[in-house]
């Protein structure tokens, strides 16, 4: 190859050593062939702690990403083209070089829209055919995902039983889109998941901000079970997330070393939920999520005279304390200068407890909101584990996690 194209070529290769440096934690690996005449010689490297690990001509080393490249520079002279291929989550990356020109491309992972022959099931709506919309998560290009979570088999169908599943987690999705687009921009964003559980939907995250949003991003699972980290822990192994972390510990134990941009409790046991919005107002989280589980506490707490006739029924007691409990934890969060929403996650046909609270810092705390904080906790005659946790008196010792997110 001639030595202007060579040059040409050792720029774009520098891009590529920025891109690596930068974040080598959604690269995949890289594909390099020479070719002279009709032969073909090819070289396959993988990621090994920070470097790669490089096969070329039988031969493995591990190199850094500079020297990876002067070797290929120093090689491509006997050679009459080259062909890399920079493979990363969600794009490779493509250098054709010869001695007429060098080209640089993105190779997108085509969509494959056959999740639509999949037989009829229950979908998020209760009704008995697939939704007919636009996913979030696409067969095809999430293959990899939905066969690790148990929603695809191995042949890459969608399973008839989990089509119901596959439409919450994409709805999950949809739900966060415009919340995740007021984020900070050019900067790693660290989302902490409190009671992660099986982190499904931790997962399907991370896939959707770094393969689709390209979203450099970083993960950080808490939950008190050995059990479930470790499962968390071997899936983003298998699946070649580097970007994730997961501590087995209680979330009062927890002191973040980075800046915490989002934080997420999904189906966190009762007060736990509260525990987690606490923390996400402490660190001055950006984002808050919360899809709340069982409601315990202020059952047995509240009592409201004008209501007397009407509380004496159980079950409206219960739901009463439901909304009581969600509609002051919204409060406190307006409190804390967060502008907040309440929408429903999936069906009440599914489950009951099927809110989702969004919030989103705005950085004006608001006073009147703690006020009318403060009078419903007298009216009430109740004293809401947020607020123990917010003023650091609450006895933390039967608050739990509950993975729910099957």
């Amino acid at each position: 190859m001639n030595k202007q194209n060579i040059d040409k070529l050792n720029l774009f290769l520098l891009g590529l050593t920025n891109r690596f440096q930068e974040d080598s934690s959604i690269f995949k690996g890289i594909n390099i062939t020479f070719t002279a005449g009709l032969k073909k010689f090819k070289g396959i490297g993988s990621y090994d702690e920070g470097k790669i690990r490089y096969n070329f001509n039988t031969k493995t080393e591990i190199l850094d990403i500079e020297s990876l490249f002067k070797r290929v520079i120093l090689e491509v002279e006997k050679y009459e083209t080259l062909s890399v291929v920079y493979r990363e989550r969600g794009t490779d990356i493509q250098i054709l070089a010869d001695n007429k020109s060098v080209k640089m491309k993105n190779i997108e992972v085509k969509e494959d829209l056959e999740v639509k022959e999949v037989s009829e099931s229950h979908n998020t709506l209760g009704t008995s055919t697939l939704l007919n919309r636009d996913y979030y998560i696409k067969v095809g290009k999430a293959d990899d995902l939905l066969k690790e979570i148990g929603i695809m088999t191995k042949e890459g169908k969608v399973k008839n039983d989990k089509i119901r599943k596959y439409n919450q987690i994409d709805h999950y999705v949809e739900l966060l889109e415009g919340v995740l687009d007021s984020l900070p921009k050019n900067t790693t964003i660290n989302i902490l998941d409190c009671g992660c559980g099986k982190s499904y939907l931790t997962f399907v995250l991370n896939y959707y901000l770094t393969e689709v949003k390209k979203i450099k991003c970083h993960f950080i699972g808490l939950d008190h079970s050995d059990a479930v980290i470790a499962a968390s822990k071997k899936m983003s192994v298998n699946l070649g997330y580097r970007n994730m972390e997961f501590h087995a510990l209680d979330i009062h134990s927890y002191i973040p070393e980075k800046n915490i941009h989002v934080v997420m409790s999904l189906h966190a046991c009762d007060t736990a939920t509260d525990m987690a919005l606490a923390l996400g107002i402490k660190v001055g989280s950006d984002v808050i999520i919360a899809v709340p589980c069982c409601h315990r506490e202020l059952l047995s707490q509240f009592n409201y005279s004008p209501f007397k006739g009407i509380l004496k029924q159980g079950i409206l007691k219960s739901r009463m304390a439901d909304i009581l409990t969600d509609g002051m934890r919204t409060l406190m969060l307006e409190a804390k200068g967060y502008e907040v929403s309440v929408v429903e996650y999936i069906s009440p046909l599914e489950t009951p407890k099927n809110l989702m609270i969004r919030a989103i810092k705005t950085n004006q705390e608001n006073p009147a909101s703690m006020d009318e904080y403060m009078s419903l906790m007298g009216s009430l005659n109740v004293y809401p584990a947020l607020y123990s946790y917010l003023t650091n008196d609450y006895d933390v010792e039967e608050d739990s996690f509950e993975d729910d997110e099957e």
